[in-house]
């Protein structure tokens, strides 16, 4: 790995229900290149794909009824704090439900299914330039054991969603037997570093990524949300 360049897209109109992403990201502030991922968040793919959803955001009652309804399990509950597990087998707080940057009124639900939501930006981005890149889908978790928010990606397309490790050589030669690196969670957190919560950036280029790491296909769902027969804490 070399040098990493970390490009916010700037000019990006408010996304409303119906937009096309690919089409707003390339009117946007970064000329896309050959090998770059480019990293997405989570409101505005909902946003385009109208998973908006109405709520009064001072009737808790309500607030709670659209956290349950998008989940499948309930693991904690403290006060208004819900910890739940999504469909897509995401452990988050309160179902990934969100108010922050949408109307007054409205929350935004996570993507279907974002894995799906990151190959349909990357196919129309290869359509609109002719530029073979990779997606990455971005939500901002918490994390057990620690405080503090970081970015992870909820869906990928066209980069591998975990580097397997194992079988090579550490810096002394020993052989790594357990590394594997969730590649797509480093990278999204790394670009919120330039996106923000409150700037209006809703994506960022990241350049120079391994070209090994770019493969056909990726999944977060089936390569990085631990099946619960491998989880020691659920």
């Amino acid at each position: 790995m070399g040098r990493l360049e970390i490009i916010p897209v700037e000019g990006v109109p408010e996304v409303r229900p119906g937009d096309r992403l690919a089409d707003l990201l390339v009117a946007g502030s970064v000329a896309f290149e050959a090998g770059d991922v480019v990293v997405v968040t989570q409101k505005v793919v909902s946003k385009a794909e109208g998973r908006l959803v109405a709520v009064d955001h001072d009737n808790r009652r309500a607030w709670a009824a659209v956290v349950d309804g998008e989940a499948v399990r309930v693991l904690r509950r403290r006060g208004d704090l819900v910890i739940t597990e999504t469909r897509a087998g995401f452990v988050c707080a309160n179902s990934g439900v969100d108010l922050s940057n949408v109307p007054d009124g409205y929350a935004t639900l996570l993507p279907v299914d974002a894995d799906r939501s990151a190959r349909r930006i990357r196919d129309g981005l290869r359509a609109r330039t002719g530029v073979e890149v990779a997606v990455v889908v971005s939500d901002t978790f918490g994390r057990p054991w620690r405080r503090g928010l970081a970015d992870v990606a909820i869906g990928c397309a066209g980069i591998a969603a975990v580097v397997d490790l194992r079988g090579t050589s550490d810096a002394r030669g020993r052989e790594l037997t357990v590394t594997e690196v969730a590649v797509v969670d480093e990278l999204a957190a790394a670009a919120e570093l330039v996106m923000g919560k409150a700037s209006g950036i809703c994506a960022a280029v990241v350049r120079g990524v391994a070209p090994a790491w770019l493969v056909d296909g990726g999944s977060v769902r089936a390569d990085i949300v631990r099946p619960p027969a491998e989880d020691l804490f659920r």
